[in-house]
C-alpha cells in the first residue's frame, strides 16, 4: 500500500519557523540614553524546561558552564489535520521538472496540516525581555505570512500562514539569592502547513489511445456496431522543438509568410509561435501557408525572428507528455 518516500516538509517547516527569530537584538542603554552594548539573543531548539534546567544546575555566574540570559527556544510540539482546508483527495496537478524542461511530474493535492509550536524568552531583566516581545508581536496581525519550499523536487513553493494564538508570562520570586531569576514569556504559534505524497513522472498514466463501443441506427435492421478509436494530440509545444524562425512580421490577418527554413516545416502537422497554433496547409520553398488560431488559440501579430515550434515533430513526443487540464484535440476513425 506505502512506498517510500520523504519530502521533508516538517523539517523545513521548523527550520523556516526558526528563522523568523534568529536576528532580535537587544540594546543595553547608560542614563545618558547612549548605547552601550548591543547583544544578539541567541536562539536554540529545546523543550525550555531543558534550558531551564542547566540554570538551576549552574548558579554560579563565574563558571563558563553556566547560560547567559537572555536567550530563546523553540519546539514543535503538536501536528493536527485541519479539516476546513481539506480539498478533493482524488484531484492531480502536473508541473515542469525544475532540472529539465522535458519531463513532467505530478502529485496528489496536499494534505492540510496544523503544526503547533511554542517559542519561550527567558531573561533575567523585564526591559531585555519587552525588547524581545515588542520585536515580534507587531509582525502577527495575527498571522505572518513564511514562504516555504516544501517539494524541491517539483518547485513547490506556499505561503504558510504562522498564526499567533497566545502569550503567557511567568516571573517566579520564590527562592534564595543564590537562585537566578528568570522570566519566562510563552508565545504559541500555529503554522498551517501542507504535506505532499510520493511525486512521480506524470508520463505514467498518460492515455495513449481510447476506444468506445456503441451501436448505431433506426432500427434492428440497420444497427452496426461501431468503434470509435481515439489518441490524445497535443495543442502546445512541451519539447520545446524550434524548427525555424520568421523571416517578416506577420499581423493577425496573415495565412502565408516567410520562414527562415521552409525545409524544417512539415506538411499538414501543427506548428506554434508565440503561443499560437497553427495548422500548415502548403509549403512553397520558404514559404508556408497556414490556419491560424487552431484549437482555440489567440490569433495574434509575430515579429520577424519569433520562434517556429513543431508540434509532434519527433515521433509524438509532445502528445506523449500532454498534461493534465490541456484541452487536446483528437485524431480518430470509425470502424
Amino acid at each position: 500500500m506505502f512506498e517510500y518516500f520523504y519530502n521533508e516538509i516538517l523539517r523545513k517547516t521548523i527550520i523556516s519557523f526558526g528563522t523568523l527569530f534568529n536576528s532580535i537584538e537587544i540594546q543595553h542603554q547608560d542614563s545618558s540614553d547612549n548605547t552601550t552594548s548591543i547583544v544578539r539573543v541567541p536562539l536554540a531548539y529545546g523543550p525550555t524546561q531543558k534550558f531551564l534546567a542547566r540554570l538551576e544546575q549552574s548558579p554560579d555566574l563565574s563558571k563558563g558552564t553556566a547560560m547567559t540570559l537572555p536567550r530563546m527556544s523553540f519546539e514543535f510540539i503538536g501536528l493536527t489535520y485541519d479539516q476546513s482546508r481539506k480539498v478533493t483527495t482524488t484531484q492531480q496537478f502536473t508541473v515542469k521538472d525544475p532540472d529539465s524542461d522535458a519531463d513532467v511530474k505530478k502529485a496528489y493535492m496536499p494534505v492540510p496540516y496544523n503544526m503547533q509550536f511554542e517559542l519561550s524568552i527567558m531573561s533575567k531583566l523585564n526591559d531585555d525581555a519587552l525588547q524581545i516581545v515588542e520585536q515580534i508581536l507587531p509582525y502577527f496581525q495575527p498571522q505572518y505570512n513564511l514562504t516555504v519550499n516544501l517539494v524541491g523536487t517539483i518547485n513547490e513553493k506556499k505561503d504558510i500562514p504562522v498564526i499567533l494564538e497566545n502569550i503567557t508570562m511567568q516571573d517566579d520570586y520564590e527562592g534564595d539569592f543564590s537562585t537566578r531569576r528568570v522570566l519566562l514569556y510563552t508565545l504559541k504559534f500555529t503554522a498551517k502547513t501542507y504535506l505532499f505524497g510520493p511525486i512521480s513522472a506524470a508520463t505514467k498514466d498518460i492515455v495513449k489511445s481510447s476506444s468506445v463501443s456503441y451501436y448505431s441506427g433506426d432500427s434492428n435492421s440497420t444497427v452496426r456496431d461501431l468503434t470509435y478509436r481515439v489518441r490524445p494530440r497535443a495543442i502546445k509545444d512541451y519539447s520545446g522543438d524550434v524548427v525555424t524562425n520568421l523571416a517578416e512580421d506577420i499581423d493577425g490577418h496573415a495565412t502565408a509568410f516567410n520562414v527562415d527554413t521552409g525545409s524544417s516545416i512539415t506538411l499538414k502537422k501543427y506548428i506554434e509561435i508565440g503561443g499560437e497554433e497553427m495548422f500548415v496547409t502548403k509549403i512553397s520553398d520558404n514559404k508556408i501557408t497556414v490556419e491560424r488560431g487552431k484549437d482555440g488559440t489567440i490569433v495574434t501579430s509575430h515579429l520577424r525572428g519569433a520562434e517556429v515550434k513543431g508540434i509532434d515533430y519527433t515521433a509524438r513526443e509532445d502528445s506523449d507528455s500532454v498534461q493534465a487540464g490541456d484541452d487536446f484535440g483528437f485524431d480518430g476513425d470509425i470502424t
